[in-house]
């Protein structure tokens, strides 16, 4: 929600006229709700949001309890904080939360809901799951395009190494935006986007005003009689982006439905290398599918895939690289396991992450504290009973994955960075304690959501984390430039506002080479 004192003072503005118009609003009996704290007409609670959500979300938590009832403007919400409402919620009553809210700008770049992580719950949502779950994001695909993602961290590396020759400072998250979105379009249509200067450059200003314009607040969701108005002119911006992507997506689109046609003409189709864009032609192709995929429905697919494979990775990665630099004994204990289990001789594959628990701890603590969507969210097909409440049909649900990870009934010292939590002691083992876990299984922490609407990309997310990660621990010291809290050499932790947690400040450093002689690549 930024810009949110903006909105605010407009907000106020619309309650004086309201209110002289119209009256003060009644408020209807809640008395079979959770607790709620005082609401202003017209905007509900909308003025207890800033300036962070998820932030304010918890707060409000420690004083009115785990599950409160909230109206943002006209829509009612509940928000979940505790880990026993998440799981009484996306557990034991998940039939009753599989759809997720639309918003004007997300249903509108997402082709109508078209794509899989905001289409409505049914059919056509069942069928893309499946999809992704036994061909897209399969193991055995993944394996496959395992070349592609070494690749492309080998190319990051060999960019970190001039600017450490040239004792230049990088801005970290560029470059790990730049290597996500060089996997996945490499991953996607079989080209990197960096080959061509112009197109990775309208690549990355389309995520930036995507993802800018998906977690944006937009009067038109929440006050009733802003719906066909358009205030802040996010629905031009909307239509404007949409455009310039379907014009993207239908050159990539062409392109390939060209060569794969002049390769069946030539009898040369079964040499073709596949790429997800082919998996996904193919699927469309195929009459006998119980549902066909659209053009449109690949297009939506595709900007699911843009979002998650590389803007939540970009941003996991830079949290776990500033929160190591903050603690420097964890660094150097990462460092000494990947030497000892890798050398230094050869860089880290993905293939070695399965022997380094500690890294693997590193990035599931990383998710603990910052994961990259702080709110899970998701909407009541039904009426149903949460904790003793009666919770009408289209209510909002927020689970507030921020709070979770920092809730002290279940995690000691819960501020702190300490990646030997997700460790189990010997006497846990004797007694038959489970790992806790960031697949969604344990509801502590839950990073990619949980059940049937969590993210069917945990596979490959870890993977590129952890072995990004792995890399630069193994390969470069990181010096920090400009940012550094209070002068110093410690990085500014601070939280930026957004659809994702992403940080408020670059990660600035200059990469500083650990490795003589450097691992050949």
């Amino acid at each position: 929600m930024t810009d949110y004192q903006v909105y605010l003072v407009y907000s106020l503005l619309l309650i004086i006229s309201s209110i002289t118009l119209r009256g003060i609003f009644k408020t209807r009996n809640t008395s079979s709700l959770p607790p709620s704290p005082p609401r202003i007409p017209i905007i509900g609670h909308l003025h207890l949001l800033a300036p962070i959500p998820h932030q304010a979300l918890h707060k409000l938590s420690t004083r009115y309890g785990p599950l409160i009832h909230l109206f943002l403007g006209s829509k009612p919400c509940i928000v979940a904080s505790s880990p026993e409402m998440a799981t009484e919620i996306l557990k034991t009553h998940e039939a009753s939360w599989l759809d997720r809210p639309k918003t004007e700008a997300v249903d509108y770049l997402t082709y109508g809901s078209q794509d899989f992580a905001f289409a409505t719950y049914g059919p056509y949502w069942k069928f893309v799951k499946k999809l992704c779950m036994s061909e897209l994001l399969s193991g055995r695909t993944l394996d496959l395009l395992q070349p592609i993602r070494r690749h492309e961290i080998e190319s990051m590396v060999n960019a970190m190494m001039k600017k450490a020759r040239a004792g230049e400072a990088a801005d970290v998250r560029v470059e790990l935006i730049r290597l996500a979105n060089n996997t996945f379009s490499s991953l996607f249509m079989g080209k990197r986007w960096s080959e061509n200067e112009d197109e990775a450059e309208e690549v990355h200003k389309l995520i930036q005003e995507i993802t800018e314009l998906a977690g944006k607040f937009n009067f038109s969701d929440y006050i009733w009689f802003c719906k066909n108005l358009d205030l802040q002119g996010i629905r031009k911006r909307v239509v404007d982006v949409r455009g310039r992507f379907d014009n993207m997506m239908e050159r990539i689109i062409e392109d390939r439905v060209d060569l794969r046609r002049t390769r069946k003409q030539n009898g040369i189709g079964g040499h073709l290398e596949k790429n997800l864009l082919d998996i996904l032609l193919d699927i469309s192709e195929d009459e006998s599918r119980e549902i066909k995929l659209s053009r449109e429905n690949i297009k939506a697919f595709t900007l699911d895939l843009f979002f998650a494979g590389s803007e939540t990775s970009a941003t996991a990665t830079e949290w776990a690289l500033a929160e190591l630099i903050n603690h420097p004994d964890i660094m150097k204990e990462a460092r000494q396991e990947i030497d000892t289990v890798v050398g230094k001789n050869r860089l880290v594959e993905e293939s070695d992450i399965i022997n380094l628990p500690y890294l693997q701890s590193i990035v599931k603590e990383t998710l603990r504290l910052h994961p990259p969507g702080p709110l899970i969210e998701r909407e009541a097909s039904e009426d149903c009973t949460i904790a003793n409440y009666q919770i009408p049909a289209k209510t909002r649900l927020f689970v507030n994955v921020w709070a979770l990870g920092r809730d002290s009934d279940y995690w000691e010292n819960a501020p702190e960075f300490i990646p030997e939590r997700f460790f189990l002691s010997s006497e846990d083992k004797r007694n038959g304690k489970s790992q806790l876990d960031v697949r969604g299984q344990h509801f502590q922490v839950l990073p990619f959501g949980s059940g049937r609407r969590g993210c069917p990309g945990i596979s490959l997310a870890l993977r590129s984390v952890q072995t990004t990660l792995a890399v630069l621990i193994q390969c470069f010291e990181w010096e920090v430039r400009g940012e550094g809290q209070n002068g110093g050499s410690t990085v500014n932790m601070e939280e930026g506002t957004g659809l994702t947690i992403s940080r408020a400040r670059p990660l600035v450093c200059v990469p500083v080479a650990r490795l003589d002689p450097f691992p050949s690549m």
